[in-house]
């Protein structure tokens, strides 16, 4: 048991020191951004396979976070490659000037990205390092609500992309589709896909305490590296304020004011 989170960690500190030494090399530090759906895969494979004692719900828990990593890998690998480093990235090196930037390249960008992305995993950890193979009816449901969520999370994407691949909505909104329900339904999506990701790990109550994954997900999304950044962009511009009246900010239909 101890040693899939053992593995798990140690494979995280390889894997993001590796990335880390590469954007050095390409002085680009936003391609820690494409770290974080395969950042999940290693976790959840390597303590699947290491068990020696795989579960169904393990199975299942470890096939949809394969599917979730793959994806946004592909979407921002598309999306990111061979274009400048992120404007996020370029303020930090702004503010750390000359004295050790790549030190704290290292420990802000990738050392901090690679123990949130542990702290999420711990649902995958604690059901792939469970003995108890059950599955119950609400393990079936958290498939559901993972299924909902990756649904909101692909398609709000690709309505985005197919938006922006036309001139005339250059500078404009994306209001329409299911960025009519919420103003940011691929973060909505990426939230509520690792809530299911924990209920099916709900399969014995010493699972219980991998909340703080979806819990930790879900404020970073809302309230740190996603919506934030995008409401602070648009925040001033009339069309957006005429949104934000209508729109949810982040919960379809519900929280128009605040969530």
């Amino acid at each position: 048991m101890g040693n899939a989170y053992v593995l798990s960690g140690v494979l995280l500190v390889i894997y993001f020191t590796i990335l880390f030494i590469i954007a050095q090399l390409l002085n680009n530090n936003s391609i820690v951004d494409l770290a974080w759906g395969p950042g999940f895969i290693i976790v959840a494979l390597a303590s699947y396979f290491s068990t020696g004692t795989p579960t169904f719900a393990g199975m299942w828990v470890t096939l949809l976070v394969l599917i979730w990593g793959m994806r946004l890998f592909y979407h921002l690998a598309r999306r990111n490659i061979g274009k400048p480093e992120d404007y996020r990235y370029v303020n930090m090196r702004k503010r750390w000037g000359n004295h050790f930037p790549r030190l704290k390249a290292y420990l802000n960008v990738f050392v901090l990205q690679g123990v949130l992305l542990y702290i999420v995993s711990l649902p995958i950890l604690l059901i792939n390092t469970t003995k108890v193979d059950s599955f119950y009816w609400w393990n079936t449901v958290g498939i559901a609500i993972w299924g909902i969520g990756f649904f909101f999370e692909v398609v709000g994407d690709w309505q985005l992309t197919k938006f922006k691949q036309h001139a005339e909505n250059h500078g404009q909104l994306l209001t329409t589709g299911l960025w009519s329900l919420t103003r940011h339904p691929n973060y909505f999506g990426e939230a509520l896909s690792w809530w299911g990701i924990y209920v099916i790990t709900l399969t014995t109550v010493a699972n219980l305490w991998g909340i703080i994954g979806p819990i930790i997900i879900t404020l970073l999304l809302l309230y740190v590296s996603g919506v934030p950044l995008l409401e602070k962009k648009y925040k001033d511009r009339p069309d957006f304020i005429e949104y934000a009246k209508k729109t949810a900010k982040f919960f379809p239909v519900i929280g128009r004011k605040g969530l």
